[in-house]
């Protein structure tokens, strides 16, 4: 009886004779076999791969690629986040698994690494970033830890520069997509604008959470949690919605939303609105959360109010005013000119004229 072996990878090739052979491998990948399935030499050799792969040498990168996910440090991160850590850590197991722990402080791995960041780059500057970052993270944790001496990943400064100055959410933008959106998604753009939370958090919020004046809130990324004050326009919003779920956001038929089912419905409504086309990525739901910070700034709002209910640190504030978003915004250069020529008016016209000097008062 033959036993089915899980993985095992099967290639055939002609060799230059015009013979057609066929090889395994344990997996994809993964150390050739000999011989062929049903030998005991091809089993025997399948199990010690498996078992090697398994349980890999202590003094390797994947022994603690291993460590790390089995850590509270790995775990407590959000569902989304691990599930993206996943795909990148299996890039890094192909690449860089088998590397000796002592080759770490070695200057020459920091510039194989880099180099294999590159040319990940010809392909996408923001994922070959993204997998870096993992790999810089999890050698961070080692190091922390006393497991490894050097993080040869430390500061390697980014390939992708994203600019998102452009696609905050103008008046004109959220006006298309109101025009044409099903209910449900008006419902979760104005839940995002009027409280600047991340897209993840808002689909699982129940109604649990609104108490008619306000919502309370633990947020999925960052753990923190926060109160938001809920203005009019919102409060009237949500307190003319059915219940229909546990969660305030819900699908045509009245269930909670799947992530990606409610990101697909999403992109067909940008669609409609012709917001996004072919080739072409206008403004994102994630920028709903920038568009929320610079609306509030704009309202006169100080960075610690902005923070209180984003939740954002303050210098994150800072940095999405500064860097991303009210450079470009002319509604907060009239403002201010305005605050500053009212200024300049109370000052030449609250000094008494016996200040002046002589030739002033003629």
């Amino acid at each position: 009886m033959r036993v089915k072996l899980k993985g095992v990878n099967r290639v055939s090739k002609v060799l230059s004779n015009g013979q057609r052979v066929v090889y395994y491998y344990a997996w994809k990948g993964g150390p050739r076999l000999p011989g062929k399935p049903g030998d005991q030499g091809f089993q025997d050799a399948y199990h010690e791969a498996t078992k090697a792969r398994r349980t890999p040498a202590q003094d390797t990168l994947q022994a603690i690629i291993n460590a790390y996910q089995d850590s509270p440090k790995f775990t407590d991160l959000a569902a989304r986040t691990q599930a993206d850590y996943v795909r990148n850590i299996r890039v890094i197991e192909k690449e860089y698994g088998t590397l000796p722990i002592i080759a770490l402080p070695d200057p020459a791995t920091r510039g194989d690494m880099l180099d294999w960041r590159d040319r990940m780059a010809k392909k996408s500057r923001r994922q070959a970033d993204y997998v870096f970052a993992t790999l810089a993270a999890i050698l961070a944790w080692a190091k922390d830890r006393g497991r490894v001496t050097s993080n040869p990943c430390e500061r390697p400064g980014k390939l992708y520069r994203a600019n998102r100055a452009e696609s905050v959410w103008s008046q004109d933008a959220e006006k298309a997509l109101l025009e044409v959106a099903p209910d449900r998604i008006r419902q979760a753009y104005m839940l995002a604008v009027w409280t600047g939370q991340r897209q993840g958090d808002l689909i699982r919020l129940t109604w649990r959470a609104y108490d008619g004046h306000s919502i309370r809130m633990r947020q999925g990324k960052t753990g923190k949690r926060i109160t938001i004050p809920v203005g009019a326009p919102l409060k009237a919003m949500l307190d003319a919605m059915p219940r229909r779920a546990v969660t305030i956001l819900t699908t045509a038929e009245g269930n909670s939303w799947t992530s990606d089912g409610f990101r697909t419905t999403w992109r067909k409504s940008c669609v409609a609105a012709a917001l996004i086309g072919p080739g072409i990525k206008g403004p994102t739901f994630h920028d709903i959360r920038g568009t929320a910070v610079t609306r509030l700034a704009l309202a006169g709002c100080t960075v610690p109010e902005i923070a209180t209910i984003t939740g954002h640190a303050l210098k994150d504030v800072e940095l999405i005013l500064d860097a991303h978003y009210l450079k470009r915004d002319s509604g907060l250069a009239e403002s201010a000119m305005k605050k500053l020529v009212q200024h300049d008016h109370r000052n030449r016209f609250s000094q008494p004229s016996a200040q002046l000097p002589d030739d002033a008062r003629d």
